[in-house]
């Protein structure tokens, strides 16, 4: 129980070697680190919104908006289901006039012949019925009035009320995935109230850029280029219906104003799974990789096989990025978008692209700034709680258990040193909260400690010889030890699941500190104990 062999004793001498490795950074300055040798790490923890100050925004989503495509798209969906159908035996319902109230989100459909009525009517009402995550509680999310040769469709409330709830909550998720990718930053993203959104982001020293990359919608769409229609009049907005006139981005390396394309998209961003950037393999720049789902391959590939030599534009929030022309069918369910990119631009319209689209606009009504005083008196006021209780459990250990405390405090100290370096490896967030997290760590680490020295202190008494003692008390308080700590450890995975800034903060830290608690109370204080007791061998120890 007490023997370590030789390469037990290395493997835990390495892994304390790179626990200081990864948390030195931390004490340097930005200067000395970039200045470290390429293989020495770099990373360090970040400090949250409350230690080190940051940016606060307001934001408020354009319900409205989101209400307004979801009709414009029935509308769309209603033209469509009025073509013939061979596949279904289905002729053609001639429509005299379909158009759009934006004030009453009110669809009105005017038939040729009214005698086409009943079959129209059947139409309409199967295309809206399948639409909506109502239809389970035998609801609709639109309601259909047939007067004569007219068919009005319109949403109903409970529809708008959903869909604009489901709006904020799926901006929500976008504009997290945009600041925080990799979910360790700590980034609070909350709603308050109906249609708003709280962002409170640690340590940004740009808010406009931050702004920029939150109110870009990331809307991806790829359009049939139409060739019939002259860019002169486009310009003078002689447009047929159904197309729309898009300029080129500044990205795009293309030379003119735009081009003309049909307003119907063939694949849209939702259908992209995965977006990255790398060096253009054929050129200077960079290049943007993307892949499809199943359905968006399935699309891709049956419109470049059947136009091969077309111009294919894609077009990114309103601007045509790229417009390549199809050289060959495209089966593979994946391609690549080149133009003038830089590596920064590269990346941040990759991940505009793999965060998904916002479903609304969102405008910004009120940024704050927390300040660098502030998060200093909080670093302070952390720093010397944590101090405090360091030195005065050190004091108590050394009081009560004598050399075996000094043990014990060695092994609250490598505790500590292998916290930092942990966070500092997933470049997590330090917040107080998460300070909070690591106190409790360090009590938690004295708890098990005292755990296996009282049990060592009884075998003692029992008579037993120091070594036999402290083999058993190792072996006796282990159940204790585990299981206490198993149950914070998973108390701390859901606090994490269901938790959300500060409250992550905290379950990290104690996560973490869980985790290296166990190793240190019962692995490296054992290892010190196993040294002393069978190198010197004593007839008795004090407890």
């Amino acid at each position: 129980m007490l023997q370590f062999s030789r390469y037990q004793t290395a493997a835990v001498a390495v892994l304390m070697l790179l626990a200081m490795l990864f948390a030195v950074p931390n004490l340097l300055s930005e200067q000395t680190r970039s200045s470290l040798p390429g293989f020495m790490p770099k990373g360090t923890i970040n400090l949250g919104l409350d230690l080190q100050g940051g940016s606060h925004l307001l934001l408020s989503v354009d319900t409205e908006k989101v209400i307004d495509d979801r009709v414009r798209s029935m509308m769309s969906d209603i033209r469509r289901e009025m073509r013939p159908n061979s596949a279904a035996g289905r002729d053609r319902v001639s429509i005299g006039g379909l158009t759009y109230n934006e004030e009453e989100n009110l669809i009105t459909l005017r038939l040729s012949e009214a005698s086409q009525a009943d079959e129209a009517e059947t139409r309409v009402r199967e295309v809206t019925r399948g639409v909506g995550g109502a239809l389970a509680l035998g609801q609709r999310d639109y309601t259909v009035n047939v007067n004569n040769d007219r068919i009005q469709v319109a949403m109903t409330a409970e529809a708008q009320t959903r869909y604009a709830l489901q709006a904020v909550r799926d901006s929500i998720e976008v504009v997290r995935r945009r600041i925080d990718p990799a979910g360790n930053k700590e980034v609070l993203i909350a709603p308050q109230g109906t249609d708003r959104i709280v962002v409170q982001v640690p340590g940004d020293n740009d808010p406009e850029a931050l702004k920029d990359l939150i109110n870009r919608t990331g809307q991806l769409s790829f359009h049939r280029h139409d060739p019939t229609v002259s860019l002169q009049d486009a310009s003078e907005g002689f447009l047929p219906p159904g197309r729309i006139f898009v300029p080129f981005s500044d990205i795009a390396g293309n030379a003119g104003p735009g081009l003309v394309l049909y307003e119907d998209a063939e694949v849209t961003g939702d259908m992209v799974q995965t977006a990255s950037s790398q060096q253009n393999v054929d050129g200077g720049g960079f290049q943007i990789n993307f892949t499809f789902d199943n359905r968006g391959a399935r699309r891709f590939a049956e419109y470049t096989r059947d136009n091969v030599g077309a111009i294919f534009a894609i077009v990114l929030d309103n601007e045509i990025i790229s417009a390549p022309t199809i050289q060959t069918a495209i089966t593979q369910g994946s391609g690549r978008i080149t133009g003038n990119f830089s590596a920064l631009e590269a990346a941040d319209t990759a991940l505009l692209i793999r965060s998904g689209a916002l479903p609304a606009e969102l405008q910004t009504i009120e940024q704050r700034s927390v300040g660098a005083q502030l998060g200093q008196d909080s670093v302070e006021a952390g720093a010397k709680a944590l101090v405090i209780g360091f030195i005065a459990v050190i004091i108590y250990m050394v009081i009560s258990y004598g050399r075996f405390g000094i043990y014990a405090d060695l092994a609250l100290i490598a505790n500590v040193i292998l916290i930092a370096g942990v966070l500092s490896l997933l470049g997590s967030t330090l917040t107080l909260p998460g300070i909070a997290g690591i106190v409790l760590t360090i009590g938690m680490a004295v708890d098990a400690n005292v755990l296996i020295f009282e049990r060592i202190r009884e075998e003692l008494l029992a008579g037993k010889a120091p070594i036999k003692a402290a083999e058993v008390g190792y072996d006796k308080a282990r159940s204790a030890i585990i299981d206490a700590n198993i149950t914070t450890f998973l108390a701390a995975l859901i606090m994490f699941q269901l938790g959300a800034g500060p409250v992550r903060g905290f379950a990290i830290t104690l996560a973490v500190g869980v985790v290296t608690s166990v190793f240190t109370a019962y692995v490296l204080t054992r290892l010190f104990a196993g040294r002393y007791l069978l190198g010197t061998r004593p007839k008795e120890i004090t407890l």
